[in-house]
């Protein structure tokens, strides 16, 4: 689980990021970030129905996915919103995953 404090969570943050945000695109993710002036990163994730009908499959993607941003947290840029958006042809792979938002990182250059 992410910290509560890292957590994107308000509609209107979502469409702040995706209306004035920048965007990166690998296989499967999208990412989007714009600054937020805050001491720290806010993450947050969209896994649409085009990737799966099943919730239980969205809410697994989305799990996985949280676990290895929380592994990258102490490593990210400060001051930034990001949202990942998981792709209708992506895997539930959790390597695959991880080797993603590896080079989508590298790319956005989100590494302190």
């Amino acid at each position: 689980m992410l910290p509560q404090i890292n957590r994107l969570k308000k509609k209107k943050d979502f469409e702040n990021v995706f209306k004035d945000g920048k965007g990166f695109k690998e296989d499967l993710l999208y990412l989007k970030i714009k600054k937020n002036n805050l001491d720290y990163s806010r993450i947050g994730f969209i896994v649409g129905k085009n990737f799966s009908k099943k919730a239980v499959e969205r809410n697994k993607i989305k799990r996985r996915l949280r676990e290895i941003i929380k592994e990258r947290i102490p490593d990210l840029k400060k001051g930034l919103d990001i949202i990942i958006v998981v792709m209708p042809k992506s895997r539930n792979n959790f390597q695959e995953l991880r080797e993603t938002i590896n080079r989508l990182f590298i790319k956005a250059k989100l590494d302190d």
